[in-house]
């Protein structure tokens, strides 16, 4: 091959490249569907809606997270990834969803629609009836956050920093309703962190650096356990 056309080549090759990078830029900013599983490893309720999240965790356009709450440890079992801060995302959401209060298992879809999620394709059928959010462009890079400009009901919107592990862990569980029994997990929190305020103009965050091999996302949702108007991850 001559000089000229191997240029030739490297040049088309570079810009293939390019391409290739922005398609997949591109179809990482695309909206997403959230869909918070809260779960208990004392609840004998619990292990089919965690299975069903397993599910679906891997669908394109579905960012799954299981966050494990922990009213049910006096059962006689702590549960290992239960954090207050997770029972109290999802107490928030209980007056919106018309419910007195948290109970386990609970799927909630884009944080305006919920199932038990035990039973099968319950989750995959609020997927399916929600759709994704239709909020304001939200991207991760470079340690910010970016928010584009967009309309945020009643002026304000809090923004969360999601730190998960992605994929399936498994965990023994030694006592209470599920004694003996070996329990999957996807894409459990552990760490919730409000990052600050959207206020409808475009906006800029500090996006801190994951530690422990965490994967991150990033929620912009009304307050008060309100409607999830943007989701991103990495």
């Amino acid at each position: 091959m001559s000089p000229v056309k191997t240029s030739r080549v490297l040049a088309l090759s570079g810009l293939a490249a390019l391409a290739l990078a922005g398609t997949l830029a591109g179809a990482a900013a695309q909206p997403l569907t959230v869909v918070e599983l809260f779960t208990s490893q004392g609840c004998s309720s619990c292990p089919p809606a965690n299975a069903n999240l397993i599910k679906v965790k891997d669908q394109p356009g579905v960012l799954a997270l299981s966050f494990n709450v922990t009213y049910w440890d006096y059962l006689g079992w702590k549960d290992t990834f239960g954090k207050q801060e997770f029972t109290q995302r999802q107490v928030r959401y209980e007056p919106p969803l018309g419910h007195d209060g948290p109970f386990t298992p609970q799927v909630v879809v884009n944080g305006h629609a919920d199932v038990v999620g035990a039973a099968p394709g319950e989750i995959q059928h609020l997927i399916s009836a929600s759709g994704r959010v239709k909020g304001p462009a939200l991207s991760l890079a470079g340690g910010k956050v970016s928010i584009g400009a967009g309309a945020a009901p009643g002026g304000k919107a809090d923004v969360w920093l999601v730190r998960y592990t992605k994929g399936v862990v498994e965990v023994p569980v030694a006592r209470g309703e599920n004694t003996g029994r070996t329990l999957p997990h996807a894409n459990v929190v552990h760490a919730l962190e409000k990052l600050g305020s959207w206020t409808g103009d475009a906006k800029t965050l500090d996006l801190p650096a994951a530690s422990g091999g965490l994967s991150t996302a990033v929620l912009v949702q009304s307050p008060g356990g309100g409607p999830i108007l943007a989701a991103a991850a990495n």
